[in-house]
């Protein structure tokens, strides 16, 4: 019996870990590993190009945290997989990973079969989440589609804004923003100006202590 092949998206910005999945996954015959991102703005480009059927996703990533990444891929993408590979081992980041799209969580210090499992599984179309987190894993997977229809505080952003604000918590200039994004440093302003006056915050410490509350900032 044939097995169905497998394009993987690898995206976390330690180049041992990259160098280190991609070469387990290319001893697997029908799994093929085609791209790899260092940041989550980069992830987003290359999903859009590449069309992976699997995204292995880091959280603590340079600029906009995996966690974000994956909610916004699981928005424009519902058919591409994501898994979760991370060092936080603990109840919250699981559940939030699941709340935001992913279908798979694994901890890098797990054995790289557990990995390969997650891959298949997801792609398959199933949860792969640690057992003793599985339920509420799908009770997060069931409850998303109402928890994402809009922002909690009643002001939905778009994803364009969502990653504007996630960068001004990251502490970059208007200039640097528009550098990252390849806008123009009068669209970042614009920006900027929409989500002050959509959040009714009009402060960069306000606007950093939201994005923070909304889990966009990159984490460690």
């Amino acid at each position: 019996m044939s097995v169905q092949p497998i394009d993987v998206l690898l995206v976390d910005d330690h180049p041992v870990v990259r160098d280190g999945i991609r070469a387990m996954l290319s001893a697997v015959p029908h799994i093929s590993v085609c791209g790899s991102a260092t940041s989550g703005l980069e992830a987003v480009t290359m999903v859009q190009e590449l069309q992976p059927d699997v995204v292995v996703m880091d959280i603590g990533l340079p600029d906009i945290n995996g966690l974000e990444v994956t909610r916004q891929l699981s928005a424009s993408h519902p058919d591409i997989r994501v898994v979760i590979l991370t060092v936080y081992d603990n109840r919250e980041y699981v559940l939030r990973a699941a709340r935001v799209g992913a279908f798979g969580y694994v901890v890098k210090n797990s054995p790289s079969a557990d990995l390969l499992r997650a891959i298949e599984a997801v792609h398959a179309g199933r949860l792969c989440f640690p057992p003793e987190l599985s339920e509420l894993a799908m009770q997060e997977v069931a409850q998303r589609g109402s928890e994402l229809a809009g922002d909690p505080h009643g002001v939905e952003l778009s994803t364009r804004e969502r990653q504007v604000l996630a960068l001004i918590a990251s502490g970059l200039s208007n200039r640097e923003i528009a550098d990252k994004l390849i806008l123009s440093i009068r669209t970042i302003e614009t920006h900027r100006q929409h989500l002050m006056d959509k959040l009714d915050i009009h402060s960069v410490a306000g606007l950093t202590k939201y994005s923070i509350a909304e889990g966009l900032t990159p984490l460690g």
